[in-house]
């Protein structure tokens, strides 16, 4: 007697399969130490040209800062982005553009000042890792402004899982025009 194993082609063919699910992209570490997502953008680096892709996606703008060594950095990586939640809201809502507190690679500013990573993080006053930086929808008027009054909201250290979220839809939802990130997350507990 002969059996009949079909193979996944068969399956398929038939209509038989179970929908197929994706494993969530996970990060890589870098030789450095540092942690990357797959998804996360790379770029020129010109803000003003990022903003407008992004913006043209559909997506809002981020910039994460995060240095070699940095144990937050990593935690966000391996639990908080680990999260399907989290990464499915961020990757579908968000080009997120990830640079070294402490690197070189020159960066073109909204006003059209280049400057290299470290430099960059200097003018905008990052000094600990993981920050996120969101940025408007639109670069028109930014250059005119003050470094840190360019951004809709910053995320300055590693926040909970669930506020860590809270803030990427803050900025999404435009609350920020509103309401406080506190009082935002505040409404998010309940």
């Amino acid at each position: 007697m002969t059996t009949f194993a079909p193979t996944r082609r068969a399956v398929l063919a038939a209509g038989l399969a179970v929908p197929f699910v994706a494993s969530p992209v996970r990060a890589v570490q870098t030789e450095d130490g540092r942690f990357h997502e797959p998804w996360f953008v790379e770029t020129f680096l010109d803000l003003a040209e990022d903003v407008a892709e992004a913006t043209a996606a559909g997506r809002r703008y981020a910039v994460v800062w995060e240095q070699r060594g940095c144990p937050f950095c990593r935690d966000m990586h391996t639990v908080h982005f680990a999260d399907p939640a989290i990464t499915d809201y961020v990757r579908s809502n968000f080009d997120v553009l990830q640079l070294d507190l402490h690197g070189a690679r020159e960066v073109t500013d909204f006003d059209g000042t280049k400057l290299t990573e470290k430099a960059f993080a200097a003018r905008y006053g990052i000094r600990l890792t993981p920050t996120v930086q969101f940025f408007p929808e639109s670069a028109e008027g930014l250059a005119g402004k003050a470094p840190t009054a360019r951004e809709v909201a910053r995320m300055p250290g590693l926040l909970p899982p669930r506020d860590f979220l809270a803030i990427f839809h803050y900025v999404r939802e435009k609350a920020y025009e509103r309401m406080s990130f506190p009082d935002f997350a505040r409404t998010q507990a309940g």
